[in-house]
């Protein structure tokens, strides 16, 4: 697990712990916010907790609570998870922000930080996202951030409703990183600014 915090200008991803679970509780039983993950809805901090020790536990990811520099609360949640340092590479996922910082600049910078840390501090070559076939706000947001579109899982995964999920694959590689990361900053200045 890394125990180092990420710092940006208006978030700050520190390491995930059971004891955000009250925090992110309120986020993570929002249906809208929720719609789109692959696991069940956490309605109580025990089953926020439950949904939490196993990803802390994995040695494959570290885990991310999201907290607003301004003021320290804590807004969402993300993941860099199947972090294979033989093959340098990593996904990036089991990412949600409380909805009222939907729009903001929080989920930009924390990719932001989150690629830096992928690309500039563990020197990874690759990085993947990937997102429901019908998640267009989550593709739309994946293509802003010049990641490229690599193709379609069909059938991959269950939702929650028990349909079959496509799942749409994005990628990220170092030697694209700079020109993304110039997007990314453009893009978190203007959201702060605005």
């Amino acid at each position: 697990m890394n125990n180092n915090s990420l710092l940006g200008s208006t978030v700050r991803l520190v390491p995930l712990s059971t004891d955000h679970a009250e925090a992110l509780l309120p986020s993570a039983s929002d249906p809208e916010v929720w719609r789109w993950m692959p696991r069940p809805r956490p309605e109580t901090v025990t089953q926020m907790r439950a949904l939490l020790s196993p990803m802390i536990a994995d040695p494959a990811r570290r885990c991310f609570a999201v907290q607003r520099c301004d003021d320290g609360a804590v807004i969402g949640s993300t993941s860099l998870y199947d972090l294979d340092l033989a093959e340098s590479r990593a996904e990036i996922g089991a990412t949600w922000f409380d909805r009222s910082c939907w729009g903001g600049p929080y989920n930009t910078e924390s990719k932001l930080l989150l690629f830096s840390h992928v690309f500039d501090d563990l020197q990874l070559a690759r990085l993947a996202l990937r997102t429901d076939n019908l998640n267009a706000r989550s593709q739309r947001a994946l293509d802003r951030l010049g990641l490229v579109y690599e193709g379609t899982l069909r059938s991959h995964m269950l939702r929650q409703d028990g349909t079959r999920r496509d799942s749409l694959y994005y990628s990220l590689l170092a030697d694209e990183w700079p020109t993304v990361r110039d997007r990314l900053r453009a893009r978190v200045a203007a959201k702060t600014t605005a």
